[in-house]
């Protein structure tokens, strides 16, 4: 099994990710990674230890591996895989939004249905069934970019300006493809091991050189990750931003200069069905967000016991209106955590044999969560109030002989001293208000896509036959004569 140290010697690989229009030299070390790839680190050692009870030995290798990469061929895989992903999700509290279980979803579905990537002009399939292989051997952490730059949203790629803007083939020869353009946004892209790049956006057949889905590896030659500005560096401790220091996963725009993909790397070529094939009918689409959404779950958790922690330290955890706010947050995170075990309740085998968490549940879930997550952000404000701004700067006023004092007379709480008081508030603020909340206010509202988009899947997938029939048999047994 991968360990946390294997992995993050895997990092040194000469990739080229820009920062601040500098290159980074030395991704692990740097301040703006380091913190994320020891994160990761983490994962991979609780997953090599036995008591976590994430490995099982996968029938494609006959050796361990770790669940998160199982293809699940029973309800008993998948309830392990639940149990593997939220093992992960709560080492991060859910702040991890693309962990490596997140891009494992979707290849072991893929590897499910081989038969979805030899539909097209070329047979693909054996490509997608060694790269499971090797992810199951591996423990690769596979980041994925599958959106357009947004150049126009009311175009496709084929009637922009430009040569190949959106990622699209350059050339093709015998041994494999060589790509250009771009594709957003590989989160945790700087510290993965390899990217998956496709385009879950609709394409027309006029787009059929940006149909395209593969797999690079972060360090290959000619492709280079353009970061959002990092929070991780600014943060003055982790005392005083103790998300910010810890789980800060870089979004980054990919950049392709003529970049070579072996043909060994091409799931899909030249294939505008062939896009959808691979995210619909594998249903790696359900069981990656299904993956999202126990993540989801575990954040909002975290969330409310936040608030209830607030709430005890401010002494205002019995009035009624509090109470209220509280069974609020609470009935909030019941519903996201409800939907991830519907999902699994509701599970069924595909024509393939795999197992796949009821769609209902999972996109009724998805559904919500642009609304849930803000409502929950909005609730913690309430409660925090102008107590996250009435902290110290930094962690030096606690530690200045000078200050503190001041600090521990007039920054307390009946029940909490003011280390622990500032510390609860630090969190709070890092959770709401900081660049690193706000981010993940943005993320959680548009993960999946446009909430109109997500409660697509939600109006498509929640089976409306039968509800209808009920309602026209309902009217049938009436008419204007009583």
């Amino acid at each position: 099994m991968r360990t946390g140290k294997d992995y993050l010697a895997a990092l040194d690989d000469d990739r080229e990710i820009y920062v601040d229009g500098e290159r980074v030299r030395d991704v692990a070390a740097h301040p703006a990674f380091a913190p994320i790839a020891r994160t990761i680190a983490e994962l991979y050692d609780l997953a090599a230890d036995p008591a976590t009870e994430m490995t099982f030995t996968a029938p494609q290798t006959e050796a361990e591996a770790n669940r998160v990469y199982g293809v699940p061929r029973g309800r008993d895989d998948l309830t392990a895989y639940r149990r593997a992903a939220e093992t992960w999700a709560r080492h991060t509290n859910g702040w991890v939004g693309r962990s490596p279980d997140h891009v494992g979803a979707f290849l072991a579905a893929f590897a499910g249905h081989p038969e979805a990537f030899a539909a097209g002009d070329r047979d693909l399939s054996a490509n997608v069934l060694a790269y499971h292989r090797r992810t199951l051997t591996e423990s690769r952490y596979v980041s994925y970019a599958i959106i357009p730059p947004q150049v126009s949203r009311a175009t496709t790629a084929h009637a922009w300006d430009g040569d190949l803007v959106q990622v699209g083939v350059a050339e093709e020869r015998a041994d494999g493809i060589v790509v250009r353009g771009a594709q957003m946004l590989a989160t945790g892209g700087p510290v993965a091991d390899d990217i998956l790049v496709s385009c879950i956006k609709p394409l027309t057949e006029n787009d059929r050189d940006f149909a395209l889905s593969f797999v690079v590896p972060v360090g290959a030659d000619g492709l280079k990750l353009y970061c959002r500005r990092p929070y991780a560096p600014a943060a003055t401790s982790g005392y005083d931003y103790p998300l910010s220091t810890r789980y800060d996963e870089t979004d980054a725009l990919l950049v392709f200069d003529d970049v070579f993909i072996p043909w060994e790397s091409v799931f899909v070529f030249r294939d505008v069905a062939g896009l959808r094939r691979q995210f619909f009918d594998t249903g790696a689409h359900v069981l990656g967000n299904w993956q999202a959404q126990i993540r989801f779950s575990v954040k909002l958790r975290f969330l409310a016991g936040l608030a209830r922690k607030v709430a005890a330290v401010n002494g205002v955890d019995k009035f009624p209106g509090v109470v209220e706010k509280l069974g609020e947050i609470a009935s909030l995170a019941a519903v996201a955590e409800s939907g991830v075990l519907a999902a699994e309740y509701t599970a069924e085998p595909d024509a393939n044999g795999v197992w796949l968490p009821g769609k209902r549940a999972v996109y009724g879930a998805m559904g919500l969560q642009a609304e849930l997550y803000p409502r929950v952000l909005a609730i913690l404000r309430d409660l925090v109030g102008g107590g996250v701004l009435q902290v110290p700067s930094s962690v030096e006023e606690m530690r200045n002989p000078e200050t503190r004092a001041d600090i521990d007379r007039y920054v307390f709480s009946p029940t909490a001293p003011a280390e622990e008081r500032v510390k609860l508030f630090k969190l709070a603020w890092d959770a709401t208000g900081s660049e690193f909340g706000g981010r993940h206010h943005q993320y959680e509202m548009f993960y999946a896509g446009a909430p109109f988009v997500v409660k697509g899947y939600a109006f498509r997938n929640y089976g409306f036959e039968e509800p209808v029939a009920d309602v026209e048999a309902f009217l049938a047994g009436y008419d204007v004569d009583g």
